[in-house]
């Protein structure tokens, strides 16, 4: 048996993308790989077929620099990653009850907001109530009650007879995080300071815990690429590197003082490859400090909140475990699955119960934390990792010449960057080339949402909290609403032309495409021109959409809009591509849908 070579590839790919009509007897076979190429929201260039000639090699060893192939040395054969819980928006016994419950069923570290109701400072006593504290980890979240709410953990340290050495988690001051989620930029200084003086303390008590949290889901929330999300979280590691040093630390003690929290997504090697990117910024920024043994980025992953859906619900549950796949793969030290029913309101226990066992599914079954860095050595992977590492340095150093991460952010040079991106991938979801599953994809008008409390308001005012499914969800709402004011959801007629066979494929693409809106669909064929015009009665639709044959359009569906507008249809579509129907324009899978779906709603009268 002989290996095969990349121009055999190369054949058989444009043999295939001449089938699909992607190529013709022209194409020349050089031009593959760029027909099939893709690119990221960075810009970065993935080719669809990687050899030993398109990769790097992989650089160095697991727990050694530059820690690409991760931060430790050994594997997880007995424990795996860090099994952290996310805990807010509850009363102190609930989040108790929910802390000890966790934490008997596989567990490993609590993550607690707190400092704003339901949850107080004053309540974490109570909270923690049962739990050890000399094993179990507990990272704090407090925004801007960052003093108070360490103050009150060393307290409750104290009041248990816990040594502080002995404690491990995270006190989370993050106040270039809280700058840019809330736009606040008035007590700032102060809140670095503070920020500097806990991780002080830290470190003159021998404290197993840090006290920084750099918090990088606040750009990939407001829509911003991978590489984005990296460079802001160097800027805002370098710059709390500075206070800290400035404060009397070391560097390597300083570098000790930070956790990084990055998003997981379903996007599987995208998240891979950031890790390992992070992973290799950051200890080319603790080599040019002068302590490369000291760059092991210790990183929290936490699954997509942008990417969560509160329509079908349920498919959430295959994306974070795909993130969570990715996380463990690419080398998180700890991880968060959020809840399926992220997005609906407060989870209730079934749904922090399958996000925790999502995580031991991995460990356990899948034994995915027994192999270290299996991604490294692919030519994919590594090529991957050192793109998207050199796209987010340069972001990086862009932030740095612009004075660091607080002044870029005042300047509103992060927030144009990250609208920019958003701007393209707002398109890239309205146009479906970014899917979603169960929302602009394959959506059930009849699905039943379970219900939940509402959540409490997030805080806001700086950059913005994005969803990536939010443009459809409005639209579907507002069908909710029709429906439940009318007792009848909006609907649009399609006309079809030929036999079943020949229309199928043309009513299953519209039919989709409309119940991404919210809208139903009724049938009709579009001979005799009488049927049309009682079907446009019965159904009360100004709005009709010709489907079938794209053979068939050229000598029919002209005159099928002409009978639907004399029936009195306000709009007409065309599923498919004919310049010269008369239509009002044609549907096809590219289409802008989100626009498609605001306008036809309108035209039936959908309030907005």
């Amino acid at each position: 048996m002989t290996a095969s070579t990349a121009e055999q590839w190369r054949g058989l790919a444009l043999a295939a993308l001449r089938r699909s009509g992607d190529a013709d007897e022209n194409t020349p076979p050089e031009v593959v790989a760029d027909l099939l190429a893709t690119s990221t929201y960075d810009g970065l260039r993935l080719a669809a077929l990687h050899t030993p000639g398109s990769g790097t090699p992989p650089r160095g060893l697991p727990g050694q620099p530059p820690y690409v192939r991760g931060a430790r040395a050994s594997g997880g054969l007995v424990a795996g990653w860090d099994v952290r819980q996310r805990h807010c928006e509850a009363e102190p016994a609930e989040v108790r009850a929910a802390v000890l419950d966790d934490l008997a069923n596989g567990a490993t570290s609590v993550w607690l907001t707190i400092g704003r109701e339901p949850l107080p400072v004053d309540a974490l006593p109570a909270a923690l109530d049962g739990v050890h504290l000399d094993t179990t980890g507990v990272v704090l979240d407090p925004g801007e009650h960052v003093v108070a709410a360490a103050g009150a953990w060393f307290d409750l340290l104290a009041a248990r007879g816990v040594e502080p050495a002995r404690a491990v988690g995270n006190l989370g001051a993050d106040p270039l995080g809280w700058r840019a989620r809330t736009g606040d930029a008035t007590a700032l200084a102060g809140a670095v300071r503070d920020a500097a003086s806990l991780a002080t303390r830290c470190v003159t008590e021998g404290a197993g815990f840090r006290a920084i949290t750099v918090d990088a889901t606040v750009y990939h929330e407001a829509g911003g690429s991978d590489a984005e999300e990296l460079g802001c979280a160097a800027a805002a590691g370098v710059g709390y590197l500075r206070v800290l040093t400035d404060a009397g630390l070391s560097v390597p003690a300083a570098l000790g003082q930070l956790e990084f929290r990055y998003a997981a997504t379903a996007a599987q090697f995208a998240t891979i490859v950031k890790l390992r990117a992070a992973r290799r910024i950051w200890a080319r920024i603790a080599e040019m400090c002068g302590a490369p043994g000291a760059g092991a980025q210790r990183q929290h992953a936490v699954t997509s909140a942008a990417m969560m859906t509160a329509r079908d619900p349920w498919v959430n549950l295959l994306r974070t475990t795909v993130a969570a796949f990715a996380a463990g793969i690419g080398g998180a030290d700890a991880l968060t699955v959020l809840p399926f029913d992220h997005a609906l309101g407060r989870p209730d226990a079934f749904s922090r119960r399958l996000a925790r066992n999502t995580q031991a599914l991995l460990i356990d079954e899948a034994q995915v934390a027994r192999v270290l860095d299996p991604a490294g050595g692919s030519w994919y992977v590594e090529r991957y990792t050192e793109d998207l590492a050199q796209a987010a340095w340069q972001w990086f150093t862009d932030i740095e010449k612009a004075g660091g991460l607080a002044a870029a952010l005042d300047s509103g040079l992060v927030a144009d960057r990250l609208e920019r991106t958003w701007r393209r991938r707002e398109s890239a979801i309205a146009h479906r080339r970014d899917p979603i599953t169960g929302v602009s994809e394959f959506p059930d008008l009849d699905e039943e949402s379970p219900p939940r409390r509402p959540g409490a308001t997030p805080v806001g005012g700086g950059l913005p909290r994005r969803r990536y499914a939010a443009a459809y969800e409005r639209l579907r709402d507002r069908s909710d609403a029709h429906r439940d004011t009318t007792g009848r959801r909006p609907t649009v007629l399609l006309a079809t032309l030929g036999s079943p066979a020949e229309y199928g494929p043309t009513v299953t693409f519209a039919t989709n495409l409309f119940a991404a809106g919210g809208i139903a669909v009724t049938t009709a064929p579009a001979d005799p021109p009488e049927a049309l015009a009682e079907a446009l009665a019965v159904g009360g639709s100004p709005v009709a959409c010709v489907c079938g044959p794209d053979r068939a359009y050229p000598e029919e569906a002209e005159y099928v809009v002409k009978s639907l507008r004399a029936a009195g249809a306000r709009r007409v579509w065309l599923a498919g591509r004919d310049e010269h129907s008369g239509a009002d324009d044609c549907l096809h899978a590219r289409c802008d849908a989100v626009a498609v779906l605001t306008s036809t709603l309108a035209d039936l009268g959908v309030p907005d």
